[in-house]
C-alpha cells in the first residue's frame, strides 16, 4: 500500500502512532499486499494486452487522453511491483528488517532499503495522481479544441517534475538533519504528509469539476453538431459521463480509506498515551483501515482498467499483425467520395459554408471519440451518427 508512514517507519524513533499500525500482525499485512498487488498487477496486464478477435481501435488521429490513460496504468503496474518486492524482503527476511529499529547501527543497508522502497512506491503513485489530474484537464480541453499531441509534453513536465519535486522535498524534510533523529516532533512529519496528499486530494476536489464542465461542453458540441439531440447522441453523453463516474468512484474507493486512517494516527498521535482505554475504539478503526489500505491500494490498476476499457476478456492476442493505420483509411475513404460527381450548378458559397460545416463535424466527432475510447458501441454509434457516413 501507498502511505506515507512507510517512510516514517524508516526512522528508528518513529511515533507511537506509526509504531502501533506498522507492528500489528506486520506477516498478515505484507501477505494482503502481495497478495492483492499480484492480482491487480496480472489483471491489468491481461486488461492492457491485445485480445483474439477484436478489432484494433480506429481513431481520426493519435490522442493525448490515450497515452494518460496507458501512462496511468504504468504508473499503477511499477507501484504495484515496489509493493511485491517490499512486502516479500519483509516477509523473507525479518532480521534484516529488524536491524531498521537499531539506533545508531552500523549496517545502513536496511535503512536505505526502507527509504529507496517507500519513495518508489510514493513517487509512482504520487506521479499516477498527477497524471489522473492532467486527464481530467486533457478532457475538457479536447472538447473546448485546445489539446492535442502537443501538450503531452507539458503533462510529462508537470506530472515527473511535480512528483519527483514534492517527494523530494517531503522526504528531506522528514529526515533533517538526519536519518536517525527525523521524528523528534511532528514539525518534521506533517510537511512530508501534505507533499504527499496534494496530488491526492486535488483529483479529489478539482476532478470532478473538470468532468462536470466536460460532460456539459460535450452535451452542447452534441447537439450543435446536426441542430437536434437525438437518443444516440444522448447514450453517447451518458456513456461519457458514467465513465468519468467509474473513475472518480474507483479512486474513492481505493483511496479514501488513507484519509481516514491518517485522520484516526494523528488524533492518536496527540494524545498523552494511545495505550489508554478510551482510545481503544480508535485504535481498532486505525488497524481495520490499515488492513483495507494494504488491500485496495494496489487494485487501483486493474479497477481503473475498467473504468477506462471495460472489461476487456480473457483471450490474448500475442501474435504480431499488421493493422490499418487510421489516418491511411480515412485518406483512402476521402479519395472515394471525392471520385462521386458533384452537381457544377451549387453556388461557391453554399460549398464552402458545407464544407466549413463537415470540417467542424469531424473536429466534433474526433474529440467525442477520444473522450468515448475504448468503448466499441460508442465509436460505432458515433460513426453512423455523422455527417461523414450520412454522405455528406
Amino acid at each position: 500500500m501507498a502511505s506515507p508512514r512507510l517512510e516514517t517507519y524508516c526512522c528508528p524513533n518513529r511515533d507511537a502512532a506509526t509504531q502501533l499500525v506498522m507492528n500489528f500482525q506486520p506477516e498478515v499485512f505484507c501477505g494482503v499486499c502481495i497478495g492483492s498487488a499480484s492480482i491487480s498487477l496480472l489483471l491489468t496486464i491481461l486488461q492492457l494486452l491485445p485480445k483474439k478477435g477484436q478489432s484494433p481501435r480506429k481513431m481520426p488521429k493519435a490522442s493525448s487522453s490515450s497515452t494518460i490513460l496507458l501512462l496511468i496504468s504504468i504508473c499503477d503496474i511499477l507501484g504495484g511491483l515496489g509493493m511485491i518486492f517490499r512486502s516479500s524482503v519483509w516477509l523473507g527476511f525479518p532480521g534484516f528488517i529488524a536491524n531498521i529499529s537499531v539506533v545508531n547501527g552500523t549496517d545502513v543497508w536496511p535503512s536505505t532499503f526502507c527509504v529507496g522502497s517507500a519513495m518508489w512506491i510514493q513517487l509512482l503513485y504520487s506521479a499516477g495522481f498527477w497524471w489522473l489530474f492532467c486527464y481530467a484537464v486533457d478532457s475538457y480541453l479536447v472538447v473546448r479544441r485546445s489539446a492535442g499531441l502537443s501538450t503531452i509534453v507539458l503533462y510529462h513536465m508537470m506530472t515527473w517534475g511535480l512528483a519527483v519535486l514534492l517527494c523530494v522535498e517531503g522526504i528531506a524534510l522528514l529526515y533533517y538533519p538526519s536519518l536517525s533523529s527525523c521524528e523528534n516532533g511532528l514539525e518534521h512529519a506533517i510537511p512530508h504528509y501534505i507533499t504527499t496528499y496534494v496530488p491526492l486530494l486535488l483529483v479529489l476536489v478539482v476532478n470532478p469539476i473538470l468532468f462536470r464542465r466536460t460532460v456539459s461542453a460535450v452535451a452542447s458540441l452534441l447537439k450543435g453538431r446536426q441542430g437536434i439531440y437525438t437518443e444516440n447522441e444522448r447514450r453517447l453523453g451518458t456513456e461519457i459521463q458514467m465513465r468519468f463516474f467509474k473513475i472518480m468512484l474507483v479512486f474513492v474507493i481505493c483511496w479514501s480509506s488513507n484519509i481516514i486512517n491518517e485522520i484516526l494516527l494523528f488524533y492518536l498521535e496527540m494524545q498523552p498515551d494511545i495505550n489508554e482505554m478510551p482510545l481503544k475504539n480508535i485504535r481498532s478503526a486505525a488497524l481495520i483501515t490499515w488492513i483495507i489500505m494494504g488491500v485496495l491500494n494496489p487494485m487501483q490498476g486493474f479497477l481503473f482498467t475498467l473504468a477506462f476499457y471495460g472489461w476487456t476478456g480473457w483471450r490474448v492476442d500475442l501474435k504480431w499483425r499488421k493493422r490499418e493505420i487510421p489516418w491511411e483509411s480515412m485518406s483512402s475513404s476521402t479519395v472515394g467520395e471525392n471520385t462521386y460527381p458533384s452537381p457544377v450548378n451549387y453556388q461557391s458559397n453554399l460549398h464552402d459554408s458545407k464544407k466549413i460545416s463537415t470540417t467542424d463535424s469531424q473536429q466534433t466527432d474526433e474529440a467525442i471519440s477520444m473522450l468515448s475510447e475504448g468503448n466499441t458501441s460508442s465509436d460505432e454509434r458515433l460513426t453512423r451518427s455523422s455527417p461523414i457516413y450520412q454522405g455528406w
